[in-house]
């Protein structure tokens, strides 16, 4: 690969991995919702998460161009070789936390897929398409149940704005851009994270006023996720997904 494939195939790689790491975490929820609707949904919105890391995979694969899958991204790597921000990778804590890192995440997708379905590379900006509307959905789901944790009882206020305290230092990675990304988007081929920062800001101030929740104090922030260094429980999941792959080698479905 030349230089300009290597810098689509990391790009491609890294946001794979995040769809794939958070989908993961939301299907562990498979069967422990709180009640059978928001159990399917939240299956759903697991599946909604994984369909991307296929289309992120599947366009690595095609700029690599080494015969690779998908499923050689996803089962066949180690830990130290995934990109995922470290916000997707943090274990699912209750109900509440799960909802408070969804309306981040669900808030930062939505502008990002918004400029990424501008993208000269028509692959990536078919990508952007398609999750952005299932980010919309996603974010309406989680800005009600916000609402509805923050504004409910005692006790699921406290523990919405306790998930949002240990949340918050894992934010500001999402909007971090390296040089590799920043070509990308000189180019007009990556969406610029900076870009989605104060509109980001702004709709998650919003929604925890509205929740009365308060917004936690800006302060030192965790990063590293994007050049392989991770959580303690994240060498757990990449354990628990590979399992079946790694104990049988080139076994098909």
């Amino acid at each position: 690969m030349d230089a300009r494939q290597k810098a689509m195939f990391d790009y491609c790689i890294a946001f794979g991995d995040d769809s794939l790491t958070l989908g993961h975490r939301l299907s562990e929820w498979c069967s422990n919702g709180p009640f059978l609707e928001e159990d399917l949904a939240l299956t759903n919105v697991a599946l909604d998460f994984i369909g991307r890391a296929r289309m992120f995979y599947a366009h690595a694969a095609e700029v690599e161009g080494e015969g690779r899958d998908e499923d050689d991204y996803a089962y066949l790597r180690d830990c130290r070789e995934y990109r995922n921000f470290l916000l997707h990778e943090l274990p699912n804590g209750d109900f509440a936390f799960t909802m408070a890192r969804q309306l981040m995440v669900d808030v930062f997708d939505v502008g990002f897929f918004g400029q990424l379905a501008g993208s000269k590379d028509p692959d990536l900006a078919a990508i952007g398409a398609k999750a952005l509307k299932e980010s919309r959905y996603h974010l309406r789901r989680s800005e009600d149940w916000i609402r509805r944790l923050g504004d409910g009882t005692d006790e699921s206020h406290r523990r919405v704005q306790a998930g949002l305290e240990h949340l918050w230092r894992y934010t500001g990675e999402l909007f971090e851009c390296d040089d590799i990304e920043a070509r990308l988007v000189d180019t007009g081929v990556a969406a610029d994270p900076e870009h989605v920062r104060s509109e980001w800001r702004r709709i998650v101030v919003e929604a925890l006023e509205e929740a009365t929740l308060a917004l936690p104090e800006d302060g030192l922030m965790q990063t590293g996720g994007r050049h392989g260094r991770h959580t303690e429980p994240f060498s757990y999941l990449i354990g628990e997904m590979q399992v079946l792959a790694r104990a049988h080698p080139g076994a098909t479905w």
